[in-house]
């Protein structure tokens, strides 16, 4: 080509093409992160190059690809087709951590899960994160439940909105503590009074972002430490437990089962404080953790001031003058003292691999 190109020429050029998230074209947007590279044929016949580096303000800009090609577009069409262009990509906010990287400073993981609904799951995992707390541990509790998150009105918190901070060129949303408890749920970000309506799709994105975002998260983002399994001792809870225990230990996922819990083990009317009824059936739980070989981590009774202080958002666990209070106390210092043993005893989790 005749014309000589000069770095003048490809900023002009920049200038005309915008940016849909802004509205304002490259230049005004300040997209441009430095003075764009001309290099001159080295030899005849040879094109000339064009490099211009554009900051997007994230790795999932929607507008990226369409305006990398607006870019190249405008700078052929004001300088020549045969100009030879890259356009290279950095990000004011940085990209979220590798799956299995998100959180290097947290030593534990323990998964509460249930093989079916109703049996206290919530209740239990409100109980024990405070009753860690209580113990002296640095405790985050992360609700997964996306379609009746029920942890901000067992802790009270809500009408608590998280923010976000920037760290380390990362939006990062700050979890809202209460009890000694850093505390995140879909509960935060959703109405209390209306159903939360979300198909397959838009809940697992939902629960991503707040996993990655936050810095927490499960079996194909973090390595696991172990799984406590939370049953009622009837016979239909405990087919489920079981089912839960078996997948927990099937080769692909191998996550250490630290124990079993009993919930609702029996009930205690607050008048009759040393009689026991077996409405759900009497020691089931135990029975199981026998036949699977796990331990019995606790046994929790039924008890209406368990209910009424979940819902006055006043966890038991936060009072160990009281036999529910103490029980949760003994249930955290059972779950320290097997997560410990598993630790010294087996390797690390490793992550569930994702298989198409």
């Amino acid at each position: 080509m005749d014309k000589v190109l000069f770095p003048k020429m490809i900023l002009d050029a920049l200038a005309t093409v915008t940016y849909a998230g802004t509205k304002k074209n490259l230049i005004e947007s300040e997209m441009v992160a430095d003075t764009p590279a001309v290099a001159a044929p080295a030899k005849e016949g040879d094109p000339w190059k064009v490099k211009v580096v554009l900051t997007f303000p994230r790795d999932t800009d929607p507008f990226l690809k369409s305006t990398v090609k607006a870019t190249e577009a405008a700078i052929k069409y004001h300088c020549g087709q045969e100009v030879e262009v890259t356009i290279e990509t950095e990000f004011k906010t940085a990209p979220r951590p590798e799956v299995g990287q998100m959180l290097p400073d947290v030593k534990n993981i323990i998964a509460v899960s249930s093989g079916k609904g109703g049996v206290g799951k919530s209740t239990i995992s409100a109980n024990l994160a405070i009753a860690l707390a209580r113990l002296g541990y640095k405790v985050g509790l992360l609700d997964t439940d996306i379609f009746g998150p029920s942890m901000p009105k067992m802790f009270n918190v809500e009408d608590e909105r998280p923010y976000a901070i920037k760290k380390d060129g990362r939006d990062l949303i700050v979890p809202v503590e209460q009890y000694g408890v850093k505390l995140l749920s879909i509960g935060f970000f959703v109405s209390p009074t209306t159903a939360t309506l979300w198909r397959g799709g838009m809940a697992t994105s939902a629960l991503k972002q707040l996993i990655a975002d936050a810095d927490l998260t499960l079996l194909q983002t973090l390595p696991i430490t172990g799984a406590v399994i939370v049953s009622t001792p009837q016979q239909v809870a405990l087919a489920d437990a079981r089912k839960g225990i078996d997948m927990y230990r099937n080769e692909k996922v191998n996550v250490p089962i630290l124990g079993l819990i009993e919930n609702m083990a029996w009930f205690t009317p607050a008048e009759l404080p040393e009689n026991r009824y077996y409405i759900f059936g009497k020691e089931g739980c135990k029975q199981l953790a026998e036949e699977m070989q796990v331990p019995l981590l606790a046994q929790i009774p039924l008890v209406q001031s368990i209910c009424d202080n979940g819902d006055a958002g006043t966890p038991a666990a936060l009072s160990s003058e009281t036999a529910t209070g103490l029980a949760f106390i003994n249930l955290a210092q059972a779950v320290v003292t097997v997560t410990n043993r598993r630790n010294k005893e087996q390797p690390e989790t490793k992550i569930v691999g994702m298989h198409p």
